[in-house]
């Protein structure tokens, strides 16, 4: 698991999207890709940064995290995201329909005269993400989305300063709009930090392969992750639980080795490794102190 999603990372987890040949290459136009949402889009999505803007026409309703506050979408909302924006999606029941494009800082910026974007939705860090839209703003924004898949499967050689164009005509439609104001609050946003680590903290395990090791180790880790300072979120997560962000660390890694020294034929270098330390005298030395007993001596003799 990355702490930032990558382009490249965005296709390998939507196998049925194929990801376009031309990748942020001077003077091809940067990276942009149109598809409709129904039948690709993940029920839910994790909580990290992208290091691409994505706009999205949602149809359907979910809701949308951030640290300390989300918004539901009840029906139909234009949405903007950017890579300074950490979030996680949480799609409705039923059908979801719509579009969504994606694409980098070479595409937008591949036009000097598309110079709106610091003053744009993309761009704020803060509520002005998701906008309400009624039906006819719906058919009038799907049109755009329609004509931008139109011009990305065409051969005009101007086809990316068409599609800046489009994106701009989407934006603008946005700024038309009041921007969604329910946000809710968590009832204390020290129990929202704290939700999110512990999540994060449970997905990385079980741990199915050594090829696949431990990625978040420490709380700097996991603070970079949620885009948090380090002490924030050590502060949140003891005022929450009680603990420090570094024990609920040690506590997970310790269960997970206890489970594969029992339930695994894993050699104990390769279990060492699979948990992120660096050598098995690491690893024995952290489980002795935790345990009172060497890994060897916990696994037991091999039957």
């Amino acid at each position: 698991m990355a702490s930032i999603e990558t382009i490249e990372d965005f296709y390998h987890s939507h196998p049925a999207m194929k990801m376009p040949a031309v990748m942020s290459r001077a003077g091809q136009g940067g990276h942009f890709s149109v598809y409709p949402r129904e039948g690709v889009c993940h029920t839910s999505t994790n909580y990290h940064r992208r290091d691409f803007f994505k706009i999205c026409l949602v149809i359907g309703g979910g809701t949308l995290y951030y640290v300390d506050k989300w918004i539901t979408i009840r029906d139909c909302a234009l949405l903007f995201t950017n890579p300074a924006i950490a979030y996680s999606w949480q799609a409705s029941p039923g059908k979801q329909t719509g579009y969504f494009c994606l694409f980098n800082e070479d595409f937008i910026y591949g036009d000097r005269r598309a110079g709106n974007l610091p003053d744009s939705p993309l761009s704020r860090i803060g509520g002005d993400m998701v906008y309400f839209i009624n039906a006819e703003q719906v058919e009038i924004i799907s049109g755009l989305f329609i004509k931008m898949s139109a011009e990305v499967a065409s051969d005009y050689i101007y086809k990316y300063d068409v599609l800046r164009n489009y994106v701009n005509l989407v934006i603008h439609e946005a700024l038309r709009l009041q921007p969604a104001t329910d946000h809710f609050k968590h009832s204390n946003a020290s129990s929202r930090i704290t939700t999110l680590f512990i999540d994060l903290l449970e997905r990385q395990f079980p741990i199915d392969s050594p090829d696949n090791p431990l990625k978040f180790k420490t709380a700097a880790d996991y603070s970079d992750m949620l885009t948090v300072h380090v002490n924030h979120l050590n502060r949140a997560v003891r005022e929450v639980t009680g603990k420090t962000t570094t024990a609920h660390i040690a506590e997970r890694v310790v269960k997970e080795a206890k489970a594969m020294l029992k339930h695994t034929d894993w050699n104990i270098a390769d279990i060492a490794y699979s948990l992120g330390f660096e050598y098995p005298a690491y690893f024995n030395n952290f489980f002795k102190k935790q345990t009172g007993l060497n890994p060897k001596a916990f696994r037991g003799p091999v039957v």
